[in-house]
């Protein structure tokens, strides 16, 4: 616009150089007319004013208008004369331009002012705006996929090898295998090797201990066969019937650790689908063992209380199921107090079926709870009762194998909670 500017200018200055080589001087109306005549296309409205602000020309379209009054901004003169370039935009997308005309003197004597219609100009612009509105989106777009992919092809492996580790936790050792030769393949080869490695460390140490619970229950049965008839038979010495009395004790409790060993090696050797599951309701099941521990707590002077509640049903091997339970209620009653309580109830949470054993024991501490499901540990406090630290190791492989876990929670003085989680059977209780 500026150029276009320069260029009207330029005419007229022309037109006044003309006028001054003539030997009359030519008013200022006839210059204004003259160069009206030359520029009246020059824009869709054209004007010239003196120095004074009054309109000597006006032509629209080209054609010149001898009457009528245009609409005039008077800041734009005033600027032009003072020898400034001067414009503005109406709202219906005119442009005023107003350019000043200087002498021979270098005096602003004329005001030329042209109108433009720039709409196209706002239409374009529009169209600029939607093309890189469009743009950002679609380069938004492939930048989203790209880093949705990208983030895909980095996170999707680390994410296979930490459910390899959690599986390895879980002593699941499957193949781990990454198609890369990349660090997360080189991850995913030593991640192989060291399951390998663990698996056949692991298998290795339960077979042994299979094999010495094999070959141990053998004599161990002779062992407490002989000193169960000595005591028996021993009327006379009573220190040596204690003696033998001890000896039938020890017999019993290896005879029971090494059933146990046993126990566990078969959960080690099969699967969850050997374990002859079938849906049972966990309520009877808990109502029968809690009947059968009833007798055990009242020699303790502890309250057995069940509290019955609605049919729970898991799939479940029932025998087994009853087996840990059991297990659990004879913990809660060797670790409690006479006087005091054990609580079993069933029920649903959060779409799992539930066997809750509370007792008011001596507990456990808080950085030993997740040790006491460890094979052969027995907590600090355990001195206060008899136990090979497999129970509840036992319980743990029995509710694992039916896709459940163990819950403890435990405050030292107050007692332990101890509660069963198994996936719901697929037919719901009504």
């Amino acid at each position: 616009m500026m150029k276009q500017a320069d260029l009207y200018e330029l005419s007229f200055r022309e037109t006044l150089a003309m006028q001054d080589r003539t030997a009359a001087e030519e008013p200022a109306a006839e210059v204004a007319r003259i160069a009206l005549e030359r520029l009246k296309s020059a824009g869709q409205e054209v004007r010239i004013y003196d120095s004074s602000e009054k309109l000597l020309g006006w032509a629209v379209d080209g054609i010149v208008i001898n009457d009528g009054t245009p609409l005039i901004f008077q800041g734009n003169l005033q600027k032009a004369l003072k020898g400034n370039y001067a414009y503005t935009i109406t709202d219906a997308k005119l442009l005023y331009f107003t350019v000043p005309i200087q002498d021979k003197y270098y005096q602003n004597s004329f005001v030329f002012e042209f109108v433009e219609d720039i709409s196209y100009f706002y239409v374009m612009m529009d169209q600029i705006r939607y093309i890189l509105l469009a743009g950002a989106a679609g380069f938004l777009f492939l930048i989203t996929l790209a880093s949705l992919f990208i983030a895909r092809n980095t996170t999707k492996p680390i994410k296979y090898l930490l459910g390899a580790t959690e599986k390895f936790s879980k002593q699941q050792f499957q193949q781990v295998n990454l198609n890369r030769k990349d660090e997360l393949g080189m991850l995913a080869a030593g991640l192989n090797r060291m399951g390998i490695q663990l698996n056949e460390y692991i298998q290795h140490q339960k077979q042994f201990v299979s094999n010495v619970s094999h070959e141990l229950k053998t004599p161990l049965a002779a062992i407490r066969g002989f000193s169960q008839y000595l005591y028996e038979e021993e009327n006379e010495d009573k220190e040596l019937q204690k003696i033998y009395a001890h000896l039938v004790n020890e017999s019993d409790r290896l005879t029971l650790l090494i059933n146990e060993l046993l126990l566990l090696s078969r959960f080690d050797k099969a699967g969850s689908d050997e374990m002859g599951k079938e849906k049972t309701d966990l309520t009877v099941l808990t109502e029968r063992v809690a009947a059968e521990m009833r007798s055990k707590a009242e020699d303790q002077d502890i309250l057995l209380d069940f509290k019955p509640g609605k049919p729970v049903f898991a799939c479940v091997n029932p025998t087994l199921m009853s087996h840990a339970a059991a297990n659990i209620v004879d913990n809660a009653l060797k670790y409690s107090r006479g006087g005091t309580q054990v609580r079993i109830e069933t029920f649903i949470r959060e779409e799992k079926a539930v066997i809750q054993i509370r007792d008011e024991g001596v507990g456990i501490r808080e950085d030993e709870i997740a040790r006491v499901q460890e094979r052969f540990y027995r907590a600090e406090n355990a001195h206060v009762a008899k136990g090979s630290g497999l129970g509840l190791s036992i319980c743990k492989e029995i509710v694992e194998k039916f896709d459940g876990k163990l819950e403890i929670e435990s405050k030292v003085g107050v007692g332990t909670t101890v509660s069963i989680l198994l996936p719901l059977a697929l037919k719901l209780q009504e």
